[in-house]
Order: structure tokens, then sequence, then C-alpha cells
């Protein structure tokens, strides 16, 4: 018999079954509240930061393993409030709701399923945030969470919190956390913050450089990057909450990356630690351009597997002489970084996007806020990156002509995907 054999640090996973050697959930909540400095009675605060699928998802995780101790812990959610829930919208929840008789049964005892109704009659307007209580992300509306608790004051949200978690797009978050700074300033306490978001800002001046999320987050804060960790994949937010198997890599100082790891770890859902942040971070970037690319072959080709290999050998080269070139000493584009790579271009929302551009069902003048899917991250990446790859000071010498060219000339898919995206060329 086959089965899939996946050794983690402390812990086995074959054929579904997984022995943690950090014993059960609460131990591990205790390991790291005693690590945290919290004293009986004094809560552990965690908040997540936007509510996206990835962001709802892992504050959804982190709610079904250690929201039943809440002596110990709290575990929030903040979203902006005010988003109204569109009539189609609201019709199709009401399906995904009566096909589930475990969330219909939830609804009524929460004397919540009559809103639903009346939404569906279009009798009532439903709100994302008021939704989300319920456990329903409004980018994800065909995978019902568990019922969160949300706040849509940002200030109440982050002021005491210990963790907190950016779910934000990588386009919002130096604008939210620069907000967040102003909450900030009489703090004692540093908190530690994990970001999600996967996306870079490109800056020319002094010297053209990248900026990732977790640099915009310290940039905007003054939080040492010391306490700001990047948690990426391989995973697909929908497939974790629905228990499927899913991995991630924390990565960044170890005195909060390992525990980390340990405290996020369940029996689906294992957790690497690693110390190369920036890499990881700009892979994370990369990742999301490709995979726009990776939908319109797919779609362009009928999903013929020899052309997919034949993108993703090229699109991975590309990668790693990006990588290579902005980054010092990276990590090979192997194990979980490669993984991450593979399972988003088949997979996510901005491969998803790659293929409604190539079928003509979505045009790029559309914008990169897509109803049902949210921040397709990938569109502003491919702008920041071609932006900086295109500066003369980076320029590397043609391989064949011999002459110094700027580096985007040597990434035939970035550029293309530039000229469609950004400048509308077909």
């Amino acid at each position: 018999m086959i089965g899939n054999l996946v050794a983690d640090q402390g812990s086995i996973h074959t054929n579904g079954s997984l022995q943690h050697s950090n014993g059960n959930a609460q131990e591990r909540l205790d390991e790291l509240r005693c690590l945290l400095g919290k004293s009986d009675g004094d809560l552990l605060k965690i908040v997540g930061i936007g509510a996206g699928a990835w962001g709802s998802v892992f504050a959804a995780l982190l709610q079904d393993a250690y929201g039943p101790f809440r002596e110990k812990v709290q575990i929030r959610i903040w979203r902006r409030p005010g988003r109204a829930v569109d009539r189609s919208t609201a019709e199709h929840l009401f399906e995904v709701i009566n096909s589930r008789e475990d969330v219909l049964r939830r609804l009524i005892r929460r004397c919540a399923y009559l809103k639903y109704v009346e939404a569906r009659l279009g009798d009532r307007t439903l709100y994302a945030d008021e939704i989300l209580r319920d456990g329903f992300c409004l980018n994800m509306i065909e995978t019902p969470l568990c019922p969160m608790k949300v706040v849509t004051n940002l200030q109440e949200a982050v002021w005491d919190a210990d963790i907190v978690v950016n779910g934000l797009p990588s386009t919002e978050t130096r604008e939210v956390f620069e907000e967040i700074s102003r909450y900030w300033k009489e703090r004692i306490s540093v908190p530690i913050i994990i970001s999600l978001a996967k996306g870079i800002e490109a800056s020319l001046d002094p010297v053209p450089r990248i900026i990732t999320p977790t640099l915009m987050i310290s940039s905007a804060t003054g939080v040492p990057i010391e306490n700001i960790l990047y948690l990426g994949g391989p995973n697909i937010a929908s497939e974790i909450y629905n228990k499927e198997y899913g991995n991630a890599r924390i990565c960044g100082a170890e005195k909060w990356r390992k525990p980390l790891a340990n405290f996020l770890r369940q029996p689906h859902f294992i957790v690497w630690d690693n110390s190369d942040l920036v890499t990881h971070e700009v892979m994370g970037g990369l990742k999301n351009v490709y995979a726009i690319g990776a939908g319109m072959v797919a779609a362009l080709t009928n999903e013929s597997a020899t052309s997919k290999s034949v993108y993703f050998a090229h699109c991975t080269s590309e990668m790693i002489f990006i990588t290579h070139l902005l980054t010092e000493q990276p990590e090979k584009l192997a194990g979980p970084l490669l993984a991450d790579t593979y399972v988003t271009l088949l997979k996510g929302r901005n491969a998803w996007y790659g293929q409604m551009l190539a079928k003509g069902e979505l045009s790029p003048d559309m914008g990169d806020s897509i109803k049902g899917k949210g921040m397709i991250q990938g569109v502003s990446a491919i702008g920041a990156f071609y932006e900086l790859l295109s500066q003369p000071s980076l320029s590397v010498l043609h391989p064949k002509e011999n002459k110094p060219v700027a580096p985007a000339e040597l990434c035939p898919i970035l550029k293309r995907l530039y000229k469609i995206l950004i400048k509308s060329v077909y």
C-alpha cells in the first residue's frame, strides 16, 4: 500500500494521521502564553486584520483550535464596516446554507437564519461584517467557516493585541498599518505580527529595491523586523478549512518562528519554519505574477499538459533569475518554495483570473478587485516587478548580444504580462 509520508519537525503525517510530539492544543497554547509572559487571567489576544479568503480562514483555524480556551485566549478579526452584500450573492449564500445541514442547524440555533431568508427575498440588506460573524467570508461564500468575533473599529481591534495577523492585500498593508501605528504610540510591549500578504512595492530612490509587506509594516509601525514574520504556502485557503492536507512556512527570526510554527500546527496543517524571510516573500509575490500567465496558458491550450509543463519550466527559470538578482544568497527554488509555486499555478484566484482573461469573461480594464474573489494581487505585483527590473542601474549582460540590458528584457513572460495587464496591449 502506498501512502503519503511527510516528516516534519516533531511530527509524522502518514495516510491522514498525525502524532504531535508537543501534545494537545492546550499545551501548545500554554507554551506560547508562557513565552509571552502571560499570567493566569491575562488573555493572549490575537487579532486578524483583513477578512479576505486567507485572512478569514486563518482566523477560523485559530478559533477552531483555541476558541474553547476562553479564559486563556481571545481571537478576533477586523474588517471594515458598511460593505453591503448584493442580491445575487445573498441568493447564492442562501443556497449554500440550505445545502449544508450542519450550517443550517447552527444558524437556526443562533436565531440567525431568518435574516438570510429575508435577504433572499430582497426584504433585507446583509453586510459583510454581519455574515462574517456567522462564518461566511464574502470572497469565499461556498466554504462556510466557524462563527467569529468580528470587530469593525480598528483601534479597538489592535491597541492591546499580542499577535496581529496581517490578512490584507499588499496594496493596502502600508496604509492600514500607518493608521495602526497611531494607536500604538503609548504601547510598552512590542506585538508579534504575522503577515500573510503576498506582493511587493518597487522603490526607485535612492537606489532601486523591493519593499515586501513585512518591510512595509516595520516602516509604518516602527515594530522591529525581528517581531514580524511571513507565512506562506503551499496551500489553498478553502482546502485547508475543509480539512484537506496543507502545508505552510513561517519565516523570520528564530525567537518567534519556531514557537509559532508549533502553535499553528494542526493535524491537517503542517507548518515548517525558515530563516530566509526575504526570499520567501519575494517568491510569494512572484508566484502570483506567473500564476496569471499559467491560467492564460491553461485556457488557451485547452489544459494541454505539455503546454503547461513548458510554461512551468520557463516561468520558474524567470523566478530564479529575478530572485537571485534581488536578494542576497537566496534559497533554492525547491521543497516548500517550489511546492507553493506549483499549487498557485495550478489553482487559486490568480490562476483563475488568468483563465477568465483568456476566455474573454474578464478584461484588464475591469480592475484587480473581482466580485467573489477579492484582490488579484498578481496584477499590482506585475507592475512593481517590471518597473523595478526596467531600471538601467540594475542592468546585466545580455547572454547572446554581449551588451548591458535591463533585467526585464531577459524576462519575456513578465514583459508580456506587463503589456497585457498594465499597458493593455494585446
